[in-house]
């Protein structure tokens, strides 16, 4: 009996051995879970800070290469592009990407409401929903600088509402909510298929139905280049978005421990080398073609590099960065000459950057991804699989882009109409939609 007692005391002092030991082990574990979630979620909402001042510098681009007399008119478009995009993100377009459904669509999640597993374990819902909601807005505003200077207000925001709210969505959750491209493989790690193919091909059709600026084109075929106001407002609004993009790109990952903070490093790395080749290449391009070196078609081909290196900047490394970035400066410059050559008016070159590029890095993960996707690309011996998987997922997006956002055109069109009146249109829309000067104290008037 008395050894009996003496084993059970014994057992007992040693599960609460054991207990107290284990209690420190289980509050240390905690304790890091919660810092690792924490510097994940700061990380997080960084980017995200860093890629709505995005809408800044989209802003101060457009209104840079436009005429004075519209400043204000593409300004507020931009404005209200995020006010739009963030409330209809919130109500619908959430949960149509990220909410529980299908491999076309997601049904759950409106308002953020019964949205419980549709983020990163590691993350906060409200800091994930922020972060895509600056990538909706930045979809939705690259068509406000194609249509620039002659589509009307009102038409400009029911066509936000739909592409935020519905377009948008659909498309990112194909890609990245588990949608039917994410089963095959798919691979888009910042979007230059999923927010910038989709602006840019909407903005395509959009200036498509719209038709040129008066004046751009002449009966015999000659094309009148229009001068923007501003060459310093464009390029200031260029070194906002490449400040931006820095959050754009890096902060994709949703994380910035663990393995992801090398791979920070080399998205960051690659982003800014892609960036300089495409300005180098674009310029070298610009002038051999035309003889002098043009700034404005060379900060478009940084924007080209950056838009191109989206898709791939996680699966690739520096070298092959330089070469999509430098192969966008030319496309953005030879693009710029398609359009004209087709009569489609696209004042800031959105659709060239956005949509020509966002194609361009979605298929340069085809050929030069070596890590993170289902295959290697072709030049490192993966064959043409992820080639080809990207090229059907580039042109489903761009289809549906364009056939949805084409229809939405078509509609607006017929009822309240797309475009200014000519007297308006020639006076300058900032008096006309607005009633107000960009820059007080002087009228601005033209005859074309």
């Amino acid at each position: 009996m008395k050894h009996r007692t003496h084993a059970g005391t014994f057992a007992l002092l040693l599960l609460l051995s054991l207990l107290a030991a284990a209690a420190p082990a289980q509050a240390q574990d905690d304790a890091a879970a919660a810092a690792v979630s924490g510097l994940d979620t700061v990380w997080v909402l960084i980017a995200a800070f860093l890629v709505f001042f995005m809408q800044a510098g989209f802003g101060m681009v457009e209104a840079g290469f436009i005429r004075a007399k519209n400043a204000c008119n593409i300004l507020t478009k931009n404005f209200l592009d995020y006010c739009l995009a963030s409330i209809m993100f919130f109500l619908v377009g959430y949960a149509f990407m990220f909410g529980k459904g299908n491999a076309l669509i997601g049904w759950t999640g409106f308002g953020l409401g019964n949205a419980a597993g549709t983020c990163p374990p590691q993350l906060p819902l409200w800091a994930f929903w922020l972060f895509q909601t600056a990538f909706c807005g930045a979809a939705a505003t690259i068509v406000a600088g194609a249509m620039a200077e002659r589509m009307k207000f009102a038409a400009y925001l029911m066509y936000t509402v739909v592409i935020s709210a519905v377009v948008y969505p659909i498309i990112g959750h194909w890609v990245w909510g588990g949608g039917w491209l994410n089963r095959l493989g798919f691979a888009d790690f910042a979007g230059s298929t999923v927010v910038h193919a989709t602006g840019g091909w909407a903005a395509f059709i959009g200036a498509v139905l719209l038709g040129p600026r008066l004046g751009k084109y002449n009966g015999n075929g000659e094309v009148r280049a229009i001068a923007g106001h501003s060459i310093p407002l464009a390029a200031l609004g260029v070194f906002i978005l490449w400040f931006g993009w820095f959050g754009f790109n890096p902060g994709s990952t949703l994380s910035a421990t663990g393995d992801s903070i090398d791979l920070i490093g080399l998205i960051a790395a690659n982003t800014n080398l892609a960036a300089a080749a495409g300005a180098l290449s674009a310029m070298i391009t610009v002038w051999i073609a035309y003889g002098k070196p043009d700034l404005s078609m060379t900060m478009n081909g940084a924007l080209a590099g950056l838009v191109a290196i989206t898709a791939p900047c996680a699966f690739v490394s520096p070298p092959a960065a330089l070469v999509i970035g430098a192969v966008g400066g030319v496309i953005v410059v030879a693009g710029v000459a398609l359009l004209d050559r087709i009569r489609v008016d696209d004042p800031v070159g959105a659709v060239p950057v956005h949509g020509m590029n966002g194609l361009w890095g979605t298929l340069a993960v085809g050929l030069f991804a070596h890590n993170g996707t289902a295959q290697p690309g072709l030049f490192y011996g993966g064959g043409l699989g992820q080639l080809g998987v990207q090229a059907l997922g580039a042109a489903a997006c761009a289809g549906f882009s364009l056939a949805a956002m084409g229809l939405v055109f078509l509609a607006i069109r017929s009822t309240v109409g797309l475009r200014v009146p000519r007297a308006e249109e020639l006076r300058g829309l900032d008096i006309g939609e607005h009633g107000m000067e960009s820059y007080a104290g002087f009228q601005i008037f033209t005859t074309a």
